[in-house]
């Protein structure tokens, strides 16, 4: 057994170049806890935003950014340890999850330890590359849909930054529901959105998403920007979920005036919902889009890569 590894950290906040490889201890697991040998880590929005110094997820971490730190929370791989208390998994299982969220987890590694409970099994059948894009992206995406809204058949939902690495996760659960979707994407991606089941695209570059739809039970922004004209479109009673930075200044009483409901939202780990979400994949009711791979020694590219702000999909480091 290695007692060290590779892994991408950095020593200050700043753009991609501040990522950079390093040599740490390898960790050991505690009582709940099992070691993970990553073999693929995916890449977010949100690992782009702390690397840079400006997510807010820096106050609900607590020290999480205090230099040098170590970004990324989704993690695929086999579990080499187990610590004393762990029933759901043995050395050797392949697995997958979102460990820590929102503290510190050090996914761009080659080891990871976190409870048990932050990770599910992997389907026989599923590569680590794409179980490794699932866990942030599909667990937000599930617990807005399934757990925050409560999505009912026959509702209309509309999807903001639809063809993005939540979005068309989103899309796909809220059709398992049996709900009409809407999406807002750039025409380069409808196509794309539509084999995966969406019902109605709307191109915001073009088109007034105001005048494209309305009547919407439940919105989902996951662009920060379009928290006011979600509201626009919506019903009475219907809800907007804001998913970056939380409602914007406002919105909230705006909401109420107009007799509809708006919420701030946080993903959390959760290994039920995750063993749900594989069953989905399992059964083909799931597709996750891999946009691109890169070795975990070149994060720094991915990382500029995410930031242009057109992949299709999830972006996911090899290591």
């Amino acid at each position: 057994m290695p007692t060290s590894m590779r892994r991408i950290t950095q020593d200050s906040p700043g753009g991609p170049e501040v990522l950079h490889v390093v040599d740490a201890p390898v960790p050991e697991p505690i009582p709940t806890e099992i070691r993970v040998r990553v073999t693929a880590a995916g890449v977010n929005p949100v690992d782009t935003k702390v690397r840079a110094g400006g997510a807010g997820l820096a106050a609900a971490g607590g020290d999480m950014t205090a230099p040098p730190f170590t970004v990324g929370w989704d993690v695929a791989g086999v579990v080499d340890a187990v610590g004393m208390g762990v029933t759901r998994f043995a050395v050797g299982d392949r697995v997958f999850g979102m460990p820590w969220f929102p503290r510190e987890a050090g996914g761009y590694g080659e080891y990871v330890t976190a409870p048990s409970r932050h990770f599910a099994h992997i389907p026989d059948g599923v590569d680590d590359v794409t179980a490794a894009a699932t866990p942030l992206a599909a667990l937000t995406a599930w617990q807005i849909v399934v757990d925050a809204a409560d999505v009912q058949r026959d509702q209309r939902v509309l999807v903001h930054a639809a063809g993005g690495g939540v979005g068309h996760l989103a899309v796909q659960i809220a059709k398992t529901r049996g709900a009409y979707v809407v999406g807002t994407a750039s025409a380069a991606k409808h196509a794309d959105l539509a084999a995966l089941g969406l019902d109605e695209a709307v191109d915001h570059h073009t088109q007034d998403v105001a005048r494209a739809t309305g009547d919407i039970d439940v919105a989902v922004d996951l662009t920060e920007v379009n928290g006011p004209s979600s509201l626009a479109v919506m019903r009475p009673g219907g809800l907007l979920v804001c998913v970056p930075s939380g409602v914007p200044e406002g919105l909230t009483e705006q909401a109420h005036a107009e007799g509809k409901r708006v919420t701030d939202f946080l993903v959390e780990p959760d290994g039920v919902a995750l063993t749900g979400i594989a069953r989905l994949i399992a059964e083909g009711a799931l597709t996750v889009r891999i946009a691109g791979t890169f070795p975990l020694e070149d994060a720094a590219s991915a990382h500029r890569e995410l930031e242009k702000g057109s992949t299709f999909g999830k972006l996911v480091l090899t290591v």
